[in-house]
């Protein structure tokens, strides 16, 4: 397990306009000076949220797919970031985890938001994605799972942990910051996990102010890093992984974790 180099882009979007989002985090992302391990980018970053998917969602070889090959190739990192994919003439809030090499996997977000009227034309995905980069074992995830923590739920068998690092992607509204700082702290900590809360700036087109409040918290619960709230920013972190060995082997709660079953219906 070596350490993990991560920036993560706090960034406002062009409302329903995928070819300028595209343009706008291209500039980001070769605008970082040093070679990272993973470029996160937000929930939905090329349309916003929430969007008609009839008119925006995208298939498996469509130009953010491409898109997102080109800058992982270029970069030699992981880049990632949900999107509006269509499916079998089904639509999901898929996350896109696109390695350098161009081969990619995807994951659905599991909590669509039923107050945002989501779960009218998204459908819910059925299954977690578990990816590893230098060793660290990771786990992402969309904006409102973050508010259940049975599928947040880290797992300790065999001595492994199911995941070293969760990351949530997010258009999460200004009028909800306070949860979304507290909910992100506590998932760190009970899931003994580092954890990336990655929010966007700005106001859409329905009048949703959204703060950012971006940040890096370690297992512990303490802020790493914290991007400016309300501003666009690129923060660039390093995981150490002696940090998550040595907290884990002195203080394993993961050998008292309850045993459970998710019921997926």
């Amino acid at each position: 397990m070596q350490d993990l180099s991560i920036a993560y882009i706090q960034a406002d979007l062009c409302w329903e306009d995928a070819a300028a989002n595209r343009a706008y985090f291209e500039i980001k992302i070769l605008e970082i000076a040093q070679k990272v391990d993973l470029i996160i980018l937000p929930e939905t970053f090329t349309t916003g949220f929430p969007v008609n998917p009839n008119k925006f969602a995208e298939t498996l070889d469509g130009d953010t797919i491409h898109w997102m090959q080109k800058m992982a190739n270029h970069t030699g990192s992981v880049v990632c970031g949900s999107i509006l994919l269509r499916r079998n003439d089904l639509f999901f809030n898929s996350l896109v985890w696109m390695r350098p090499n161009g081969n990619f996997e995807t994951y659905d977000k599991r909590h669509v938001f039923r107050m945002g009227g989501e779960h009218e034309l998204i459908e819910p995905g059925q299954k977690k994605l578990f990816v590893e980069i230098n060793g660290w074992k990771i786990k992402p995830m969309i904006c409102y799972d973050l508010r259940f923590p049975v599928w947040c739920r880290n797992t300790f068998k065999n001595g492994e942990f199911d995941y070293d690092l969760a990351i949530f992607v997010a258009n999460w509204p200004a009028v909800r910051a306070y949860p979304w700082k507290q909910l992100l702290i506590a998932r760190a900590i009970e899931n003994q996990s580092f954890v990336i809360g990655l929010n966007r700036v700005g106001v859409d087109n329905q009048g949703y102010s959204y703060s950012g409040d971006s940040c890096l918290i370690d297992p512990k619960g303490n802020y790493l890093s914290v991007a400016e709230a309300n501003t666009t920013q690129t923060i660039v972190s390093t995981l150490h992984a002696a940090d998550l060995i040595n907290f884990r082997e002195s203080f394993m709660v993961g050998l008292d974790w309850d045993n459970f079953t998710l019921n997926m219906d």
